[in-house]
């Protein structure tokens, strides 16, 4: 039997380098992109049994090229400028990398003699402000979004649904919903709270914690759960389907700062700081998932509080 090969784009990145590791315990042939410079620490203990090529995913004609001389069975993808908050700074550079760069994938793989089955990894900002707000999402929730990031990657996801009418390739999206965990970059909630509490601990620094809104609600699931949930997309979900993966649970930004507080000696003082307040903020999301767990078999292991304590300790060690 031949030994699937998979390609994710944004390999070396939070999500990327957990899904790397998914695939290999699973048998897969892995092969991945990174971007000019960026850092291969996340992959580092792997390096040596995958394939790196170097692309950006908005030229074209790169694209084509390396995934036309790899010829993958699978392709994810991930890569995308992923900040909300910098979205608003950076819009034409975040259009450009979540839509254009899509479209570019998208036609790399149907210029393939066998067109390879793409994972688009999409996000649950697509949904923007809905009613009432706590409401449970399902896949069927009409799109509003709110922000330079939400619009790119509706576009995007609108884009393979299209693609998919058209051309009938085999493509499947997974709306992300928030997950986190260890090598999360610290402009993410949960990471930023947690490496400002491990300087806390390591470095003496003041007792602060800088903190936005924190009555926002969001479905926090681990990293790892996630990845395992874009495998078994690729290898059982039905083609132009959209599929949650979620815990179906809305905790608020101020409960887990509770929680991640609680795993450290020391006396923190919370404060509010303006800039890292966001004007066109989505109250509450949380998703249904279970069309993910009747039709792909997707099983949660983590709990919350085991997800923030490996966070946690992430920082502590890297620190």
């Amino acid at each position: 039997m031949k030994q699937p090969h998979a390609f994710i784009t944004g390999i070396a990145g939070f999500a990327g380098s957990f899904l790397a590791e998914e695939l290999l315990a699973r048998g897969y042939k892995v092969s991945g992109s990174v971007l000019g410079r960026e850092s291969t620490r996340h992959i580092k203990q792997i390096q040596n049994i995958i394939e790196l090529v170097k692309l950006d995913v908005q030229k074209a004609n790169e694209v084509s090229r390396r995934i036309k001389k790899l010829k993958p069975d699978y392709v994810f993808h991930l890569a995308a400028f992923s900040s909300v908050g910098e979205s608003f700074k950076n819009e034409n550079l975040t259009y450009k990398v979540n839509f254009e760069g899509t479209l570019n994938i998208l036609n790399a793989v149907m210029e393939l003699k066998d067109p390879a089955t793409l994972v688009y990894v999409s996000s649950a900002d697509c949904y923007g402000r809905f009613k009432p707000d706590s409401k449970l999402l399902k896949e069927n929730q009409p799109f509003n979004p709110i922000s330079p990031y939400a619009v790119s990657k509706t576009a995007a996801e609108l884009l393979c649904r299209y693609i998919f009418t058209r051309h009938q390739l085999p493509e499947k999206k997974a709306p992300a919903f928030n997950h986190t965990g260890p090598r999360q970059n610290d402009n993410f909630v949960v990471s930023s709270f947690a490496k400002q509490i491990a300087q806390i601990e390591k470095k003496g620094v003041e007792p602060i914690i800088h903190v936005g809104d924190l009555t926002a609600k969001r479905d926090f699931s681990d990293v790892r759960d996630i990845v395992s949930g874009y495998r078994l997309l690729a290898e059982k979900g039905q083609s132009g389907e959209v599929y949650h993966f979620s815990s179906g649970k809305a905790v608020s930004i101020e409960q887990v700062l509770e929680m991640l507080l609680k795993m450290s000696d020391k006396s923190i003082i919370v404060k509010t700081d303006n800039s890292r307040l966001r004007k066109n903020d989505i109250p509450c999301l949380k998703g249904d998932s279970q069309k993910a767990k009747s039709k792909l078999r997707f099983l949660p292991k983590f709990s919350l509080e085991e997800t923030l304590k490996d966070t946690l300790n992430y920082w502590r060690e890297a620190l």
